[in-house]
């Protein structure tokens, strides 16, 4: 090879390898505790990592919050509304000509949209208007939620604005090779499968606590059945409780453990006063919850990927969940946990009692873990990289028709 072409080749490399200026749009971020919040968070972090200079755009979650900044990373935080039944959480306002005056003083490589609120239609409208590539988040079931708020009319007009939205980005990045199948035949372009991953450091048995288990009234024999998750009508908590009193018909000396928070706690406390709640956890707390309960319940069936089953499976915990989303793909049933027929609530109940009474339950939860190891981060982030390098490669003229193909204004539902 000559010197000239091997200095071409080194040059491309390079080029390839370069820091990219990332700017990311998101309605929901820690403090706030959701599996969409907590994955892009790993993400941002993770190309931070890699080198990469990264903006995160969000609304504001507390009146005194204060922007972050530090190295190769810039905070914005805009106004937000609470959103209707969770008003801990906050929907992000329209902010188009903001983040147009914002990235053409400082032009971001490269927009990612992670939440297809107010706030991200108007960061695509903002990104298509200065002609930058953007790519995008399928991450919440909106479609699903509307059956469970006595909207369900809404089904179809959520799903148009949805297409629409993702339709005019450069790749729309989906957590399982189930949900990207049913998106593309809805008429969804450009859908990428990038899955998630699991820090088995933090969420290992390691961090099983007997004080905390004492604090739940449960002694060394005791089986804890643990639901973790939103406490609210989409995640199907009705067949927990059917379930959880079908095992205690069986095993008396069981208790309940649910963590985490939403519209529907009362309600359940009021159905199951024994129950142990124990609110919204994170951090070290969560990894100790996880870890000190024996069996993990997961009736949710709007998920589109589930972070609860790996983070309980690689806290050692075995997991009964339905045959979709994470659970398909992670869960060997019989082996490292059970999978129920899809939304079959009597075969739910009926493998969660099977389940609870198998003397193998332990060994069960011993393989769930061992099942997580090499599911690490580092090869999501690399995945991750890897799409918004090739939206940033893509020529003007393909950004430009993308956002093109549609030009009418959805309604934000």
């Amino acid at each position: 090879m000559s010197n000239i072409a091997a200095d071409v080749m080194v040059d491309e490399l390079q080029a390839a390898r370069r820091a990219l200026r990332i700017a990311v749009v998101t309605e929901t971020y820690p403090p706030e505790v959701n599996g969409v919040s907590l994955t892009i968070a790993r993400v941002v972090e993770g190309l931070r990592e890699r080198g990469h200079d990264l903006q995160l755009i969000r609304p504001r979650q507390q009146a005194g919050d204060r922007a972050d900044s530090g190295e190769r990373f810039h905070e914005l935080l805009l106004r937000g509304l609470p959103i209707p039944r969770y008003p801990h959480l906050k929907m992000g306002l329209p902010a188009k000509s903001t983040m147009a005056r914002l990235w053409s003083l400082r032009r971001p490589d490269v927009v990612h949209i992670a939440t297809e609120g107010p706030l991200g239609w108007s960061a695509l409208q903002a990104a298509h208007k200065l002609k930058l590539p953007v790519t995008s988040d399928f991450r919440t079931n909106f479609d699903a939620y509307s059956r469970h708020y006595g909207v369900g009319w809404l089904r179809k007009p959520i799903m148009a604005y949805l297409r629409k939205f993702h339709n005019r980005t450069l790749a729309t990045m989906v957590p399982t090779q189930d949900l990207c199948a049913k998106l593309v035949s809805s008429g969804f372009r450009h859908v990428q499968v990038v899955g998630r991953g699991v820090d088995t450091d933090r969420f290992s048995p390691a961090h099983r606590s007997q004080a905390l288990r004492e604090s739940w009234g449960a002694g060394p024999q005791t089986l804890v059945v643990a639901c973790v998750g939103r406490l609210a009508p989409e995640k199907n908590l009705g067949c927990l409780l059917q379930a959880f009193a079908a095992i205690q018909a069986r095993r008396a000396d069981s208790r309940l453990l649910l963590v985490g928070d939403g519209p529907s706690r009362r309600e359940l406390q009021a159905a199951c006063p024994d129950a142990s709640f124990a609110g919204l956890r994170n951090g070290e707390a969560l990894s100790a919850h996880y870890a000190s309960a024996d069996l993990l319940l997961f009736p949710s069936i709007t998920e589109t990927f589930g972070n609860v089953t790996p983070e309980a499976m690689a806290s050692g915990l075995p997991v009964l969940a339905y045959d979709y989303a994470a659970a398909a793909h992670l869960i060997r049933s019989g082996e490292n946990g059970m999978l129920a027929p899809f939304d079959q609530t009597e075969s739910f109940i009926a493998s969660a009692v099977a389940m609870a009474c198998n003397p193998g339950l332990a060994a069960m939860g011993q393989r769930a873990r061992e099942s997580m190891h090499g599911l690490g981060w580092d090869r999501i982030i690399g995945q991750v990289e890897a799409l918004l390098r090739q939206a940033l490669a893509q020529p003007l003229a393909s950004a430009s028709a993308v956002a093109a193909a549609s030009t009418t204004t959805p309604a934000w539902p």
